[in-house]
C-alpha cells in the first residue's frame, strides 16, 4: 500500500528517559522462514557502507526496503528489512546487540572486525578510551534532561487525563474501528504487531519520519492534542481492536514514554494510520480525519490548570 518511491524509515532503538530503549525482538520473526545477518565489529569498519550496498543493490531489483535509523545519528544505518523476502541485514553492536538464537537455520554473523587495524589503533588507546567514555557519560547526562521532561510532560497528560471523558474516547474508538477493521477478512484474534519508533529526540533535535507514515497510509486520521491523554487511550484501543481484528500493525512508542504511551499506529495492509499532532511533531501535511482532544476534553477545567500546563511546556522543550 501506499507510494512506492517513498522511503520507509523507522528507528528500532532510542534515547529514553530510562535508557536506550530498542524492539530487536521485532526485528524479524524467527518462527516465520525469516532469515537475519547481524553485522558484528568495531565503528568505522564499513558496517553502515555494507548496509548502504545492500540497500541500493536491493532496490535496483525493485525489492522494497524498510531502513532503520540510528537515533544518535539520523544519517547512520542501524540495518535494512526486506519484509516481503522475510531477509534483514542489522547492525548487532552494542547499544542495540542482537545475538543469534538460531545459528545458521536463521541468523548468520557478518564478521567485519578484519577490516579493523588493530596494529594502528593500539598507540592510540588512551585516546580512544577517554573518548569513548567521554561520549557514554554525555548519554547518561542527555539521560537526565530527557527524564525530567518526561516528569514535566508526564504531569501534564495526568491533568488533561482527569479532563477526560475516557467513555466518550472509548466510543470513538468503537466507532472508528467499526468503519476502518470491520470489513477486515484477516481473521479474529490472530493479529501480528511489530514494534517501532517513528519519532526520537536525536543531535538534531525531535525527528518524526512522516514521511513513512504517508508512505505506507495514504488515509491518516490525525488526533489533535497538546498533552497526549486522549490521544494516548484511542489509539491504546484502537490498537487493540486492530489486532483482535487479526491485523498485522506497526505500533510507534514515545520516546519520552514508550511503556505505556503510543504514539502513532500503522496498518499497511488497509493503508490507514493514526497520528498524534502536538507542539513536538505537527501533521502539517494533508490528512483523511482530524479528531481534535477537545471534544473529549473538560475545556474549562484544563483552563484553569493553564499556568501549570504552560510551565511544564516551556520548561520541557528547553530540556529536550
Amino acid at each position: 500500500m501506499g507510494n512506492q518511491d517513498t522511503p520507509v524509515r523507522f528507528f528500532l532503538g532510542a534515547n529514553t528517559p530510562s535508557g536506550f530503549v530498542g524492539y530487536l525482538d521485532d526485528l524479524y520473526d524467527c518462527h516465520d522462514g525469516w532469515r537475519a545477518y547481524l553485522i558484528k565489529s568495531g565503528p568505522g569498519t564499513g558496517k553502515a557502507s555494507l548496509m548502504r550496498a545492500v540497500l541500493e543493490h536491493m532496490t535496483t531489483l525493485g525489492y522494497r526496503a524498510e531502513c532503520i535509523l540510528c537515533s544518535s545519528d539520523p544519517h547512520s544505518l542501524d540495518g535494512v528489512v526486506f519484509r516481503e523476502l522475510k531477509l534483514c541485514i542489522f547492525d548487532g553492536t552494542a547499544p542495540h546487540v542482537i545475538e543469534p538464537h538460531y545459528w545458521g537455520a536463521v541468523e548468520q554473523i557478518v564478521n567485519l572486525a578484519g577490516c579493523m587495524d588493530t596494529a594502528m589503533l593500539y598507540p592510540h588507546q588512551k585516546e580512544i578510551i577517554e573518548a569513548t567514555d567521554a561520549c557514554s557519560a554525555l548519554h547518561a547526562r542527555g539521560r537526565r534532561f530527557l527524564s525530567a521532561a518526561s516528569s514535566l510532560l508526564g504531569d501534564s497528560a495526568r491533568m488533561a487525563l482527569e479532563c477526560t471523558d475516557v467513555d466518550k474516547v472509548s466510543r470513538s474508538a468503537a466507532r472508528i474501528a467499526a468503519r476502518e477493521f470491520g470489513g477486515s477478512t484477516a481473521g479474529r484474534g490472530a493479529g501480528r504487531e511489530w514494534k517501532r519508533f517513528l519519532s526520537a529526540v536525536t543531535p538534531e533535535g525531535i525527528l518524526t519520519f512522516h514521511d513513512t507514515l504517508q508512505a505506507l497510509c495514504p488515509r491518516i486520521y490525525s488526533i489533535e492534542g497538546e498533552y497526549g491523554a486522549a490521544s494516548r487511550l484511542l489509539l491504546a484501543e484502537l490498537r487493540e481492536r486492530a489486532l483482535e481484528a487479526g491485523l498485522e500493525i506497526v505500533t510507534c512508542a514515545c520516546p519520552l514514554s514508550p511503556a505505556d504511551k503510543p504514539e502513532h499506529l500503522l496498518i499497511p495492509s488497509l493503508g490507514v494510520g493514526f497520528t498524534t499532532s502536538n507542539t513536538w511533531h505537527k501533521a502539517d501535511f494533508p490528512v483523511y480525519r482530524r479528531i481534535h482532544a477537545a471534544r473529549f476534553t473538560d475545556v474549562d477545567a484544563l483552563r484553569q490548570r493553564r499556568q501549570r500546563l504552560s510551565f511544564n511546556r516551556r520548561a520541557a522543550r528547553e530540556l529536550i
